[in-house]
């Protein structure tokens, strides 16, 4: 029987309308685990090596994602250029299939020199969507967008909702970070970084011992230390050791060293100046590597003393005891 919609009432159009969105919530809302890879930089990747690099960038993103996601029933739904949109069964296997791509991209960039190296920020998310195998849309993927939009490179967020769902050995390694406000939401959103590097074994910020001076390190693979701040309009060093004593100062090279992050040792300092640089007392040379934890002591052109320290939430237990885990 074919309806007649110009012949129906406003009231039998309504009745209409409240049936089809019964039956399509029955028939096509699920629970979902939602994620979002975004490259960061991808832009700014575009105008300075053009096309041909910047998709070559891309297809490595996607490409990684695919093979790392789907041993844990994860699928990319849709692809835009700088990312990608994900879905999973649960939140356990989205966040280990993602975890897996971090740990591949890492691997990845070891060999890539340090302008091409795939950097992403990630975003998980559990909801209701409107899903019949095939595509998934609804609040909640818009939702998910945003929260990988508010990492930090190389950073993986849960909501709340994702926290929820997530089992207790996946839980302690979530730490709350400072409320956001999002587009589309009145209320800022709670949010946790999923530490998936295990960073009670890593340095999280470093002290000048001459000056006092404090440099928190950025959660990324590669971070290079100097005092040369920009060059051509690019940031030069990622800690940029810019002393209160200036005549200190001078005695860092413009690029001195670089901490390199690897799966199983860490951080690894690597020099790249031929000044001086002492590692616990060892002099480090140019082609040799040091291992770099916290409580260590690097010590440049013999003259600055560099202590790393631990993350103030790496002694910690439980950074989200107000999460209750899902019932039943």
């Amino acid at each position: 029987m074919k309806l007649d919609f110009d012949a129906m009432s406003l009231t039998e159009i309504i009745r209409l309308q409240t049936q089809l969105s019964q039956v399509l919530t029955r028939r096509f809302e699920k629970p979902l685990a939602l994620g979002f890879t975004d490259i960061v930089g991808s832009t700014a990747y575009f105008a300075r090596f053009g096309d041909e690099a910047g998709r070559a960038l891309q297809q490595l993103h996607h490409d990684l994602l695919a093979e790392s996601i789907q041993p844990f029933g994860g699928r990319i739904v849709d692809v835009a250029g700088d990312g990608a949109f994900t879905c999973f069964p649960d939140v356990e296997n989205a966040v280990g299939g993602l975890v897996v791509f971090l740990e591949r991209a890492s691997r990845e960039n070891e060999t890539r020199a340090r302008d091409h190296r795939l950097v992403v920020r990630l975003g998980v998310h559990f909801g209701p969507v409107l899903t019949d195998g095939v595509i998934v849309s609804g609040d909640a993927v818009n939702l998910c967008a945003r929260i990988a939009s508010t990492a930090e490179p190389g950073e993986l967020r849960l909501s709340a909702a994702a926290l929820r769902e997530s089992p207790p050995g996946m839980r302690v390694r979530a730490w709350p970070v400072p409320p956001v406000v999002v587009r589309g939401h009145a209320e800022p959103l709670v949010l946790f970084r999923f530490d998936w590097r295990d960073e009670h074994r890593l340095p999280g910020s470093v002290i000048v011992r001459e000056t006092g001076d404090t440099f928190v390190l950025p959660r990324q693979d590669l971070i290079s230390f100097g005092r040369l701040r920009g060059e051509e309009g690019m940031r030069a060093n990622d800690v940029v050791l810019a002393l209160s004593d200036k005549k200190l100062e001078q005695l860092v090279s413009r690029f001195h060293f670089e901490l390199r992050r690897k799966p199983k040792e860490g951080y690894v300092l690597r020099p790249v100046s031929r000044q001086p640089t002492e590692v616990d007392g060892r002099l480090v040379e140019t082609n040799q590597e040091a291992p770099i934890l916290p409580g260590s002591i690097v010590r440049l052109s013999k003259a600055v003393t560099l202590e790393f320290k631990a993350r103030p939430e790496a002694s910690l237990g439980n950074a989200s005891p107000t999460i209750e885990p899902k019932s039943g």
